[in-house]
């Protein structure tokens, strides 16, 4: 029997009501459907200070984002460890990028959660074709 995924949320900004239980419900599905169903992965939802320390650390750009993925193995590894990795999300990019699209933010929280979990799976956007993939998915993980 396969142990069902877990979707940890660690939240170091205080999301708006009822968006963790959706964020956990849609990010389990569409991992089920990309067929990572028995992995875990960690969100943890913070600001554009904690988010822009960590770019400049990992990354040497000294700016905000709205989402950064910590895969816990090299992608294409043939050994995908249980835990795939974390994935962080600025609540205040994301509000402001909400707002900016006019959507509600529990739509983009969702959407750049699954934008971070296809990096997590070893995909990138080098390149304009590589977005599809990016594409697809944070549409379906509205859906779900």
């Amino acid at each position: 029997m396969r142990k069902p995924n877990a979707v940890g949320i660690v939240a170091n900004k205080r999301p708006p009501k009822g968006l963790i239980p959706r964020l956990r419900r849609a990010l389990s599905a569409l991992m089920e459907e990309l067929g990572v169903g028995e992995k875990a992965v960690t969100v943890i939802l913070t600001g554009d200070r904690r988010i822009r320390t960590l770019k400049r650390e990992w990354w040497g750009e000294d700016e905000a984002t709205d989402v950064l993925s910590f895969p816990h193995y090299e992608p294409g590894d043939p050994f995908v460890p249980p835990h795939l990795g974390d994935i962080w999300i600025s609540l205040d990019t994301a509000k402001r990028q909400a707002e900016e699209r006019g959507v509600p933010l529990e739509e983009e929280v969702l959407t750049l959660a699954a934008h971070g979990l296809w990096h997590l799976l070893g995909h990138d956007h080098q390149k304009e074709e590589d977005w599809e993939g990016f594409r697809r998915v944070q549409e379906r993980i509205l859906s779900l």
